[in-house]
């Protein structure tokens, strides 16, 4: 019998597991899914001391309240969070980067993310979920993943299957930078645009739309003109794709995004600024700058370099 597990108070707006995502499935129209925020997963599992790919909580703007029954355990958050523990009635204001014990019956309560969109908990051991595809990722809108591919509700427990005997306090200094340019690469149908509609495109501002999910994020703003064609033939679809419908505003494709689509696209993300990217919440304002592909390939091989050495550091 497992008698380590948290029982859901509040499930939190958006709440799901999540973890290094589903590769090699875009032939079967399956998505990459997995953490929007690949850095910030990566660090929440080695504050907790866990194994880099291991699945952590998803959260998004209010996470979940939780209450803990079992032995002791270490859980850390990451992202820009408000976040409380409550051990024996008493609040504790926490800090994200930062290594927590709980004990049995302590509660964590994930209050809101400050300014940005979505943040991490892991724990010093293993949440026993069921894999699909080789991954427990959950993508909502299809149904796939642990939980049965939906997000968690309340009053739902989640049974851990393991505790690290290594509770060893971890801590790393770490601010989360936020930009407002936003780099990309040319698309492949960027001529279909007029000079104006791709002089808008790299030139003006834009507005992340309340309508955006992990399915793709909206931007108001400029429209882009299209003189060519407003619908192609469906093609392939990668993460950070930017497509832009007939109405002229443009949607980027993000984790679960479908697979194909038939929109003509005129950039994509560089992936160095995804991240940044998906921490982006509505209201906020974006300023697309084009880079080539070589400067792309650098600056993520530069992005991954830096990535390490902050996991080295705890």
């Amino acid at each position: 019998m497992n008698n380590n597990y948290f029982e859901i108070l509040r499930a939190g707006i958006n709440t799901t597991f999540q973890d290094k995502g589903r590769s090699n499935l875009y032939h079967m129209g399956i998505p990459f899914s997995g953490a929007m925020d690949n850095r910030n997963y990566l660090l929440a599992n080695k504050l907790s001391g866990n194994e880099l790919d291991l699945p952590v909580i998803e959260f998004a703007y209010q996470g979940p309240l939780l209450k803990f029954y079992g032995d002791k355990i270490n859980i850390a958050i990451t992202g820009d969070v408000i976040f409380k523990l409550i051990k024996n009635g008493k609040e504790i204001e926490g800090n994200c980067y930062e290594s927590y014990q709980l004990e049995n019956e302590d509660e964590i309560d994930i209050l809101s993310t400050n300014k940005s969109v979505y943040g991490y908990l892991s724990i010093s051991g293993k949440f026993d979920l069921k894999l699909q595809w080789g991954s427990c990722s959950i993508n909502t809108k299809a149904n796939i993943g642990s939980n049965e591919g939906k997000k968690l509700a309340n009053s739902q427990k989640i049974n851990i299957s393991k505790i690290n005997q290594n509770l060893e306090k971890k801590k790393i200094n770490y601010l989360n930078s936020r930009i407002e340019n936003i780099r990309v690469i040319k698309g492949t149908n960027y001529d279909y645009f007029s000079d104006e509609g791709k002089k808008n495109f790299l030139e003006k501002k834009f507005i992340v739309s309340k309508l955006s999910d992990r399915m793709g994020m909206r931007l108001e703003g400029p429209k882009i003109e299209n003189i060519v064609n407003t619908n192609i033939k469906s093609e392939g679809l990668l993460k950070g794709v930017i497509q832009v419908p007939a109405d002229g505003n443009p949607i980027i494709m993000l984790s679960d995004h479908g697979t194909i689509g038939g929109y003509p696209k005129i950039g994509v993300v560089a992936s160095v600024d995804y991240d940044r990217l998906v921490q982006m919440s509505p209201g906020s304002k974006i300023k697309f700058k084009e880079i080539n592909l070589s400067d792309a390939e650098t600056l993520f091989k530069l992005y991954q370099m830096e990535t390490q050495n902050l996991i080295s550091q705890i």
